[in-house]
């Protein structure tokens, strides 16, 4: 049986001491990962003083009864271009499964559709992303920075975004207090 490194599906959790501020604790859903690169979306801060119905409004769709739910920064790459984590029982013309966990789409059709209440169950929303090109995350695996960890669709949906971090540590069985800020020399 061939075994995958590929890490779609699972969570980048940023280590102490990564060395780019825009990182520090960040926790990253990675939605695509294979040979060609990597994209995820940053789940673990969000944009102070932009919430959802800021972003309806930018791109004309009423928010009607939707929560005005705050904006995660999803990563440092197009950082005005949005996009939708959701739960699995909604797809539209651009949907992606992540591994079978939850879904990402990228157009406006999401937006809408929450915003009508027809939608998916649960979602987020977030603006950027971080990209990868062929073996650069791979790469980046065998050095310093990330620990990537399994986790379930709760991570998103049912864990504010500050404790996502922590939970992702704790889901590996490591106390993130505990841990350096650099790697060991040999």
């Amino acid at each position: 049986m061939e075994t995958t490194t590929f890490l779609t599906g699972q969570f980048l959790l940023a280590m102490p001491g990564i060395g780019d501020p825009r990182f520090d604790q960040a926790v990253i859903a990675v939605c695509a990962h294979d040979e060609k690169g990597a994209i995820g979306i940053g789940v673990g801060a969000q944009i102070a003083g932009l919430g959802l119905h800021d972003v309806l409004e930018q791109v004309n769709i009423a928010p009607g009864d939707t929560p005005n739910a705050p904006i995660h920064f999803g990563g440092p790459v197009e950082t005005r271009r949005g996009f939708v984590l959701h739960s699995r029982d909604w797809s539209g013309q651009d949907t992606i499964d992540v591994a079978g966990k939850w879904a990402l789409s990228g157009t406006l059709d999401a937006l809408r559709a929450i915003a009508e209440g027809r939608g998916p169950t649960q979602w987020l929303v977030a603006l950027g992303y971080a990209g990868w090109s062929a073996g650069q995350l791979d790469a980046e695996m065998t050095r310093h920075g990330w620990l990537n960890v399994s986790d379930d669709a709760g991570m998103l949906f049912e864990t504010e975004a500050a404790q996502r971090w922590t939970r992702g540590f704790n889901a590996a069985g490591i106390d993130p207090r505990l841990l350096g800020t650099e790697s060991g020399h040999a």
